[in-house]
């Protein structure tokens, strides 16, 4: 039990509200294996945070439980409108819990109580016994828990609500804000106000008549339609207000003296963040520095170095002095500062640039808050900077390059010419050491904390515009960023050169990439928003009969994406066999759970398909005609270079990289991506281009024999393996031998191969063995790549992009065994990565200088897509198939087909 001390006061974390403030408000960050993490770092950091800002003071974080809680039996329809929560936030659940405990944080979750309620209660007898509290959280209803020892901070924007506070915000009290609350009503949590009744109105009743109690005595007062809808809501206005009023008088079973911190568990904490690829944390662990500067929340604007000198420039006299360095310089770092992150809508506000380090300029162009001063006219400067942007001998420096160069699209201009890319220098050099992102890149390697948009711009729905900003705010931050870019550019170009390899990846593969890249978002695809209309509507239509088939089979109605109302069928009135129990030992539902019950029972193969068609239809019917431009009538995906740890592209909003091919459903979500009238796609495709690497690599005779004279590969691994003659393989022996082709170059077991084909793991152990009997050169292979693995702690692709493996030597088992299964298939996945971006700057090169009427519209996997005239069809399939083909010299050759068709589907 701690001694509560009236010095140091109570903090409590609502975790549940951080939890997805944190995972809307952060960038969509993942690991090299694709695990979210973005919740996981935002939540953390905050508490991080919190520690350093209260030292000594008892920490508790307190999340909801699942399902329903008592607030349900007082109204069935409590938080009915809320969506179920998104998949990549739900994983992220899991190592939150477990980082907070290893952190040695009490984790509170009561069942059946909702987070507010269990910190309401422990709030108020802290009060109770004397001492503050602070109650960390960005829920608005926890205002009423605030008086004179309780107040709320919100280390997202980092601010604090004492009772002024609240007043000043919601224009009531704290003993007010239930009232207030019952009486607007909250949509979110389906809790019904009284209708049309807003903030203002809410407010002006309660100044009135002091409280909901006097305010409903006297509603025959209040004229109007108000009136009559306050009059109509009087039968459910207390409950309104039981609803929203916070329990303080719980029974907890313990006191908030049990509030004792455990011994931080640094081992379990180091081997989370290394699963998380918290790099930054990892460091500080392993170095035994707990600081944590760049938490989220932290939005003090660090001040520049004194030797920097940034200048603002407002006059054309200036302009011009700036305009002859740079016409006098070999290179210079740009940046452009817009009016959105979206490259098609964006707009400049100014620019800035850097010759030499530590000084820099931003000009100013069209910031518009109220007393902003007179800036130079944008198109006179555009025009001026036009030369210098367009020309072919200047080199440009830049951060993340590909934006700019789309931006400046907008504005008639093309980037021409030699470029620098300061994120893709750190990407080659290490993909996986660090984020690519400014202040990442210069705490890293300059040891310098640079200013944070949020710091000067705000977050969430108060963010400002950059064209709202101070002209002197600005200046410093944007300016900063050249200078910054420029810096990096110095210090990380000279570690490229010195590396062979290494600089032909950076100078041969990912900077001529850029301008191809840019051009294919620019150029978007076409898309057809009432084919998928159509498609969302039978979707729907197919999700209701398989709920109501799912009803059915269970023999009542229930919530298919509720566990708890699926464990309760499931086990206890299905009678199912536990396959897996959670960490707090209920019987699981989890995907893979219900993909092997799903072999002997109806309900979870439904449940399983009801869940595929819902992710479909949200994820692209729906979605998708959302963000198609209204200028081009096309979708524009941003394709990201500096993200996964083997090179390959991976795109977003929307992300083209995930829509199924293997299904129906998602064949026909390719169907609504179309030529426009008068031309065609042709979908141009590597065959099995893995394997081939596999082959190169590997040397194996029997691989490159089978793939010199031209074999179908999983047939003749079928033949091999099984021992039957190559043209008496069966449609099932060559299915699993493509699983076991594909399976053992992802370095998959025995287990996992069993499970695959389902077939008991001895059996698989025997299928393995005999492969390797038949390619021993791929076995050799294996222990070659795991050894230099370990020795060395990379390897490396055929082009010589480096792929570090952090976990090689790790003293987990699992850890080092994932990186090891890692280590044998990365410089295949790689490899495969660096030649289709070989291939896209041929295409692009050849499409662009040879006449055609065409254009490559979008990058999937091992697939270009090319949109071309109809009468030039057979020319350019034949020149695809040419020049892809030709990306790279295999000891096996690269096999490309090339479809045709009025959309993705039928081309493909």
């Amino acid at each position: 039990m701690i001694e509560l001390s009236k010095d140091k006061p109570v903090v409590l974390v609502d975790g549940s509200s951080y939890l997805f403030r944190a995972f809307h408000a952060l960038p969509p960050l993942e690991t090299s294996k694709n695990q979210p993490t973005g919740a996981v770092k935002g939540v953390i950091s905050m508490i991080r945070r919190l520690q350093q800002d209260y030292p000594g003071s008892p920490i508790a974080v307190v999340f909801d439980p699942r399902g329903k809680t008592f607030r349900h039996e007082l109204y069935e329809d409590y938080k009915a409108n809320r969506p179920e929560m998104p998949e990549d936030l739900a994983c992220q659940i899991r190592p939150i819990h477990e980082i907070i405990r290893a952190m040695g944080l009490p984790l509170l979750i009561e069942e059946g109580m909702e987070a507010d309620d269990v910190i309401g209660t422990l709030a108020y007898e802290a009060t109770d016994k004397g001492v503050d509290v602070i109650i960390s959280t960005g829920d608005k209803d926890m205002a009423q828990l605030v008086s004179d020892h309780v107040s709320l901070i919100n280390t997202m924007n980092d601010t604090h609500m004492d009772r002024d506070g609240v007043r000043e915000k919601f224009g009531v009290s704290p003993e007010q804000i239930v009232d207030y609350l019952a009486l607007v009503g909250d949509s979110v949590d389906n809790i019904p106000g009284v209708p049309k009744c807003g903030p203002k109105t809410a407010v002006k009743w309660l100044q009135q008549y002091g409280d909901l109690d006097n305010l409903m005595a006297h509603a025959d007062e209040i004229g109007g339609k108000i009136g009559e809808n306050l009059r109509n809501a009087l039968e459910q206005l207390p409950l309104s207000r039981d609803l929203t009023r916070i329990r303080t008088e719980l029974e907890l079973g313990y006191s908030v003296e049990a509030l004792d911190p455990e011994p931080v568990d640094e081992d379990r904490l180091l081997e989370l963040f290394r699963e998380m690829e918290f790099r930054g944390w990892i460091r500080e662990l392993e170095q035994g520095n707990g600081n944590d500067e760049s938490a989220p929340g932290n939005s003090t604007a660090p001040s520049a170095p004194a030797d920097t000198d940034y200048r603002i420039v407002l006059t054309e006299a200036d302009f011009s002095a700036w305009l002859d360095q740079l016409k006098q310089a070999a290179s210079f770092a740009f940046d452009t500062e817009t009016t959105s992150l979206n490259y098609m809508e964006a707009r400049i506000v100014g620019v800035s640039f850097a010759v030499e380090a530590g000084t820099a300029a931003y000009v100013p162009l069209t910031h518009s808050y109220l007393g902003a001063p007179e800036q130079l006219d944008r198109d006179w400067v555009l025009e001026q900077l036009r030369p210098l942007l367009e020309d072919h001998e200047k080199t440009k420096i830049g951060q993340n390059l590909k934006y700019d160069i789309n931006v400046l699209a907008n504005h008639g201009i093309e980037l021409r010419g030699a470029i620098e890319d300061t994120m893709l220098q750190s990407y080659v050099l290490n993909a996986v050491a660090s984020r690519h992102d400014m202040g990442s890149l210069a705490k890293r390697h300059l040891d310098r904390e640079v200013t944070s948009f949020e710091s000067i711009a705000g977050k969430g729905a108060k963010q400002k515009r950059f064209d709202d900003i101070e002209v002197e705010t600005a200046g410093h931050y944007a300016a900063e960023d050249a200078d910054i870019t420029l810096q990096l550019h110095e210090t990380l170009r000279p570690r490229l050169t010195e590396d062979e390899a290494l600089n032909s990846v950076y100078s041969d593969i990912e900077l001529p990439l850029v301008p191809v890249l840019a051009h294919m978002e620019y150029r978007g695809t076409l898309v057809d928003a009432n084919l998928l209309a159509t498609q969302s509507g039978e979707l729907a239509e197919r999700m209701k009969a398989l709920e109501e088939q799912a009803w059915s089979s269970a023999g009542e109605e229930f919530n298919l994406g509720s566990p708890q109302q699926l464990q309760k069928i499931f086990y206890e009135k299905l009678g199912m066999p536990v396959l897996k129990k959670t960490p707090k030992g209920a019987p699981s539902t989890a995907e893979p759970v219900l993909q092997e019950l799903a072999v002997d029972y109806e309900l979870p193969r439904v449940i399983l398909e009801h869940r595929s068609l819902s992710k479909l239809k949200s994820t692209y019917t729906d979605r998708l005609p959302e963000v198609i431009n209204p200028s081009t009538g096309r979708i524009h995906t941003s394709y990201h270079q500096a993200v996964t740890a083997t090179g390959r592209l991976s795109s977003s909003d929307p992300n083209l990289q995930n829509i199924p091919i293997r299904t129906e459903e998602g064949r026909r979500i390719r169907q609504a991506f179309i030529a426009p009238e008068g031309y065609r796609l042709i979908a141009a495709d590597y065959s099995q281009i893995e394997l081939r690497i596999m082959a190169h690599l590997s040397g194996d005779k029997g691989l490159l024999n089978a793939f010199a004279h031209g074999e179908d590969i999983h047939r003749a691994t079928a033949s091999e393996v099984f021992g039957v003659a190559r043209d008496k393989v069966s449609d099932t022996q060559r299915r699993d031998a493509k699983a076991i082709n594909f399976g053992l170059i992802y370095g998959m077991s025995a287990w996992g191969l069993g499970r695959q084909l389902g077939i008991p793991r001895d059996e698989a152990q025997r299928y393995i063995d005999r492969y390797f009997e038949r390619y021993p050169g791929v076995l050799e292979y294996m222990d070659r790549i795991r050894k230099t693995a370990h020795d060395q702690g990379y390897v490396e692709t055929l082009f010589g992009r480096r792929l570090y493996l952090p976990e090689i030597n790790s003293r987990n088992g699992q850890l080092r065994q994932g990186a090891e299964r890692t280590a044998i298939n990365a410089p295949m996945q790689g490899t495969a990565a660096d030649i289709i971006k070989k291939a896209m700057v041929m295409v692009e090169d050849r499409i662009a200088n040879s006449g055609f009427d065409a254009r490559m519209t979008m990058q999937v996997h091992d697939e270009l897509i090319v949109e071309v005239h109809e009468g030039q069809v057979s020319e350019l399939s034949s020149l695809l198939e040419e020049l892809m083909s030709g990306a790279a010299s295999l000891e096996v050759p690269l096999l490309v087909e090339a479809g045709v068709g009025l959309n993705w589907d039928e081309a493909h």
